[in-house]
């Protein structure tokens, strides 16, 4: 089979942000992808979505993790992942759940939509701001895939 299965591709996408190679996931995406944040505004194109992307992780300090936790797919395409995200500025780590659905086709990929849980998100930034001063309270990578 010569064309990467959508499961493959999602996780390719998301390692390649985590390691700042944003230009070469960004190229995984369609010409015509569709990007929502659930509760953020949607944005349509890859290059806008380019954009989005540097702003967020191209910046000398920022950075981001992944660690998948479940992926599932389906005939048509549809990839659902349970993950852990953790954006990181500087010393400053973020780490919250995130639920993931990305459509594929040929070999693309056509939608990336991702749900957080803004209570979560909110703990977390707490978390991590509290961690500058006390080293001890910060999130530490999962261990495990559950």
């Amino acid at each position: 089979m010569g064309e990467i299965d959508s499961a493959a591709l999602t996780t390719r996408f998301l390692q390649l942000l985590a390691d700042g190679q944003l230009d070469d996931a960004v190229d995984l995406l369609a010409e015509d992808v569709l990007y929502t944040n659930v509760s953020l505004p949607a944005m349509r194109g890859r290059e806008r979505v380019r954009q989005a992307v540097r702003r967020a992780l191209g910046r000398p300090a920022a950075g981001f993790e992944v660690y998948i936790h479940a992926i599932a797919t389906d005939d048509d395409g549809v990839v659902l992942t349970e993950r852990t995200d953790v954006l990181t500025y500087g010393r400053l780590r973020v780490q919250f759940w995130v639920y993931g659905r990305f459509e594929t086709r040929d070999g693309q990929i056509t939608v990336w939509r991702d749900s957080f849980d803004w209570l979560n998100l909110a703990a977390a930034t707490a978390r991590g701001v509290l961690a500058l001063g006390i080293p001890g309270l910060a999130a530490r990578p999962p261990t495990s895939s559950s």
